[in-house]
């Protein structure tokens, strides 16, 4: 399917790998201009060259930056230029006991995960608007919808994200601009191949075994084991194309049926 793409210009944070690389990989296919973006920069001139290895004749740059990093940001936001699509996708991960997380820890989850759609929204919308074509995209999560205990300070940014996107799209009333979030179910990107590498480590198992036992373990999935990153990323880029015209202000499922609510 040909997603109309050919052209535009993507912005993508937190997409020197995972998910974040798989939705530029995506949009690169259907000829989209893609800006990479992570906090070290021989991981992103690495996902850039990746790139363009696999899409000749794609253009792919990066931009080096850590949304945790005022001085970063404000950089990033000065080099940006015209950005048709923007993928909120940045965000940190981990698990924690509630009490374990301090007010420090909670602040830096906000600033990355929730600040830093707010200020690229805040710098890109309104040029968005102004040129009658736009398309902004949250990478949310399940656990904004179904907060896990182990990861209260996760599950709260992960909602934000979600009713960030919803009333900024309230803003694009009567334009050709969409904001939409994705809902991704448990997906085997680096950071949770990372954490599981480790679990299975320590239990004295193989990461194949410990991926299942994991998933064992998820009573309403559907899908019955992990998401691979292009699965989010497909639904990510049909999201930032015109065939997705009609789609405004929603919180879209990549769930894997984790989610056991209709709505």
């Amino acid at each position: 399917m040909d997603l109309q793409l050919q052209g535009r210009t993507a912005f993508i944070s937190g997409s020197s790998r995972g998910i974040g690389y798989a939705i530029a990989d995506a949009l690169a296919v259907e000829g989209v201009r893609v800006i990479l973006n992570g906090r070290d920069a021989a991981a992103v001139d690495a996902a850039v060259g990746r790139l363009r290895a696999a899409h000749p004749g794609v253009t792919a740059s990066g931009i080096v930056a850590d949304f945790a990093n005022a001085e970063d940001i404000a950089r990033l936001l000065d080099e940006l230029g015209d950005v048709d699509i923007l993928v909120n996708n940045v965000g940190l991960f981990g698990l924690a006991e509630f009490e374990a997380v301090d007010d420090a820890g909670w602040q830096r989850y906000f600033e990355v995960n929730v600040m830093s759609g707010v200020r690229l929204a805040r710098h890109l919308l309104g040029g968005m608007i102004e040129r009658g074509w736009g398309r902004m995209i949250f990478v949310s999560s399940e656990s904004g919808v179904n907060v896990p205990a182990d990861m209260v300070h996760y599950g709260v940014t992960k909602a934000a994200m979600i009713a960030l996107g919803n009333g900024l799209s309230k803003l694009t009333r009567g334009t050709s601009v969409t904001v939409n979030t994705v809902l991704g179910g448990p997906t085997y990107s680096d950071g949770v191949a990372a954490a599981v590498e480790a679990v299975a480590q320590v239990q004295d198992l193989s990461p194949e075994a410990m991926k299942q036992v994991i998933i064992g373990q998820n009573r309403t999935t559907l899908l019955e084991r992990f998401l691979d990153p292009t699965e989010v990323a497909d639904l990510v880029a049909y999201l930032a194309s015109p065939r997705a015209s009609a789609t405004n202000g929603a919180a879209v499922r990549a769930d894997g049926g984790v989610l056991t609510s209709m709505l």
